[in-house]
């Protein structure tokens, strides 16, 4: 495995990255909130679009894996600029984007940040607006009142140490919404998600196909997969995803 590379972007952040060139499109994996780079589903991808010829980035937010920063100080307006340094940095030409958990929120904010150069999306257990539909929506009048006295609120999570859920980022997601105004995905999307997913639900799946504005949009559901989508059988739905996209 090459050795991780680092970009230094203009807010100063150093994202840890592994990239390799190839024909087009490039595969830009876009991992899910408090994951990294090296997770189950990014090298699987990398390997197979290094077997096929075909261009790949992988690369952590700040405040995830080698990246700089702490978690705890970041939001969804951070993480997009992460991305879109990264991308405008390394990458040229058309782009196919696989957005998994969060990474599904940022490629809709990729998508609209620079739609002329997609070509297409794969979303997995996509997770548009959470902050705002999943995070504030649940919390309770005194998770409320202890975000604003002591600035965050600690949530349980069923797949590691629980999360610190900042003031900044739910204010900050309220400011990347995609939910609420038209969302134009001039490509083709196609949506995975699993039907035993704790953390995003079918109905959210659904949510976003019924909005978006897509004339080539389909959504896969799963039986019994959880969210983590990574066992042989999903690993294998990803790849046929993509390549009806390529």
């Amino acid at each position: 495995m090459a050795a991780t590379r680092f970009l230094k972007t203009a807010q100063g952040r150093s994202i840890a990255y592994h990239f390799h060139s190839g024909k087009g499109p490039t595969l830009v994996f876009l991992g899910g909130l408090k994951s990294d780079m090296e997770g189950t589903k990014a090298i699987h991808l990398q390997a197979w679009a290094k077997a096929r010829g075909l261009g790949f980035l992988r690369f952590d937010y700040s405040g995830h894996g080698e990246s700089s920063g702490q978690f705890e100080e970041g939001c969804i307006g951070d993480w997009h600029e992460d991305t879109l340094a990264t991308v405008t940095a390394l990458t040229t030409g058309p782009l196919l984007v696989v957005g998994s958990s969060m990474g599904g929120w940022q490629a809709l904010l990729l998508a609209k940040a620079m739609p002329e150069r997609i070509q297409g999306m794969v979303t997995i257990a996509a997770a548009p607006d959470f902050t705002e539909d999943g995070y504030w929506a649940s919390f309770s009048a005194a998770q409320k009142a202890e975000l604003e006295t002591q600035g965050y609120v600690e949530l349980p999570s069923d797949y590691m140490e629980p999360y610190r859920i900042s003031k900044r980022m739910i204010e900050d997601g309220r400011n990347r919404l995609v939910l609420r105004d038209a969302l134009d995905l001039p490509f083709p999307v196609r949506c995975l998600q699993g039907t035993a997913d704790t953390a995003v639900s079918t109905e959210t799946a659904l949510r976003l196909l019924q909005h978006a504005r897509c004339t080539d949009m389909r959504l896969n559901l799963v039986k019994d997969a959880d969210h983590r989508f990574s066992d042989e059988a999903c690993l294998r739905l990803i790849e046929i995803s993509i390549s009806e996209l390529l």
